[in-house]
């Protein structure tokens, strides 16, 4: 099972896309939990598999590299967020995990 964990400024917009990337991986057959964080509390929730980052938050992205150690980062893109494409989030998040090998 894969934990994903997005963070975001206040987590409002990012539960919706959190929602749709969860029914995305459910009609796939995909094992993964999905929630949202703020980005000040996202230290709280590791170990994670990937780390996500809405583009509100970009900025950060240093700062929560840093931090997360060997755990990835992916910054979502705009056009995705923005559509609530829970699918080609997913689906970026996958191949991320697979380059890194987990």
């Amino acid at each position: 099972m894969y934990k994903m964990l997005l963070c975001c400024a206040a987590g409002m917009s990012t539960s919706l896309l959190v929602t749709k990337m969860e029914q995305y991986c459910q009609s796939q057959g995909i094992e993964a939990k999905i929630w949202a964080v703020p980005v000040a509390d996202f230290e709280k929730e590791l170990p994670v598999d990937l780390i996500m980052l809405g583009p509100q938050i970009r900025y950060a992205a240093k700062t929560v590299k840093e931090a997360a150690g060997d755990i990835p980062v992916m910054s979502i893109d705009m056009r995705s967020y923005g559509r609530m494409d829970g699918e080609s989030v997913v689906k970026k998040a996958l191949e991320l995990l697979a380059e890194k090998g987990a």
